[in-house]
């Protein structure tokens, strides 16, 4: 899948600039086309990638401080600016577009805005990767997460949610446990991306671009699971290998844990074509059919030239998950702590306004 990606905000344009560089690394020649957009002048300086700044007019270049409001506006505003940038790097080799933004912070909805102009000018798909703050990152971002996320699926053809807490190790600090995380990101995205880009030899069945749309056509949100271990050289071998990296794949390598029962499902599987089992495949296809209660599970292969064998596990229409649930809970009850909060500010400002305190103060 030729892609072209657009970072939002500090997180999104991390991710990107990974992303391309995974790519890069690996010779894949997926990414067409990267551009990161910010309204804070430093998050972008260290980024080998093209930027636009944005909201120069109203921020000045030190960015929106989480404001979502602010965000928006200022993504909206400089819309134009944007997509001129844009103009000449989304050519009709793009197969299509994907929106990277944190949707904890005010670049949520900045995401949604670009979400919403690109799909109006362009006739390819627009996908978005959401990524979720985690549990410790306070009340404010779950509260506009909820908020962002709600109104980017909307706007996006699909929203693959990225969970900061499914692959933050314990003892990492803050910025090691980003560092990790994206890396995690572009493996199992950059993987997909180039999932349907012939690379090393010719497999029985290889995935093209069309079962990547087709998995995501339901729209919605989606999760991307990953999972590798070594192979054998006999493929009679390796059924067991490719049915234990798909089962890991899915139980506990997906950027959204515990999101199992999906609409639509595609599973891919990756190593030397002469190492993958035919029988491993099938079985572990019809498995991913019975642990998602989908009947819409497409597979094939990615020949890539490696002593390993990996499944990459896309599913799609994974919004009545657990974890989704328990997310959107967690920022509902964060929205109401937050208003508890601003009522007792309220009160407190009232009681000082009381003429009786007058002589007091």
């Amino acid at each position: 899948m030729k892609t072209v990606l657009i970072g939002v905000g500090q997180a999104g344009g991390k991710v990107t600039s990974s992303l391309v560089e995974f790519d890069h690394d690996m010779g894949f020649d997926a990414v067409k086309g990267a551009l990161a957009v910010n309204s804070a002048k430093a998050d972008l300086q260290p980024l080998d990638i093209d930027t636009v700044l944005v909201g120069q007019d109203r921020v000045k270049g030190h960015g929106v401080g989480g404001d979502n409001e602010l965000g928006a506006a200022v993504m909206q505003s400089d819309a134009g600016e944007v997509m001129s940038a844009l103009d000449g790097r989304i050519t009709a080799e793009a197969e299509a577009i994907v929106v990277v933004a944190g949707l904890g912070a005010a670049p949520g909805p900045a995401g949604r805005r670009s979400a919403r102009e690109l799909n109006k000018v362009y006739d390819v798909p627009v996908y978005a990767i959401g990524i979720l703050p985690g549990r410790g990152e306070g009340a404010m971002y779950q509260v506009n997460a909820g908020r962002s996320l709600k109104t980017l699926v909307r706007e996006a053809d699909a929203t693959i949610l990225i969970d900061n807490d499914a692959w933050h190790s314990s003892g990492e600090s803050l910025e090691e446990g980003f560092d990790s995380i994206n890396d995690s990101i572009a493996r199992r995205v950059g993987l997909l991306f180039a999932s349907g880009e012939n690379v090393e030899g010719v497999g029985e069945s290889v995935v093209d671009t069309s079962e990547v749309i087709n998995t995501l056509r339901s729209g919605g949100v989606a999760a991307l699971g990953y999972a590798s271990a070594e192979a054998d050289d006999d493929p009679d071998t390796n059924i067991n290998v490719v049915t234990s990296v798909t089962r890991n794949a899915l139980l506990t390598g997906t950027s959204l844990p515990n999101a199992t029962k999906a609409d639509s499902a595609l599973l891919v599987v990756a190593g030397k074509p002469e190492r993958i089992s035919r029988k491993g495949v099938e079985r572990a296809r019809k498995w991913v059919e019975e642990e998602t209660g989908s009947m819409q599970v497409r597979g094939g292969d990615f020949p890539l030239d490696s002593e390993r064998l990996a499944a990459l596990v896309l599913l799609g229409g994974v919004e009545r998950s657990t974890r989704m649930e328990e997310f959107m809970q967690r920022a509902k009850e964060a929205r109401e702590e937050a208003k508890r909060q601003a009522e007792a500010r309220e009160d407190t400002d009232k009681l000082f306004q009381n003429d009786d305190l007058d002589s007091l103060i």
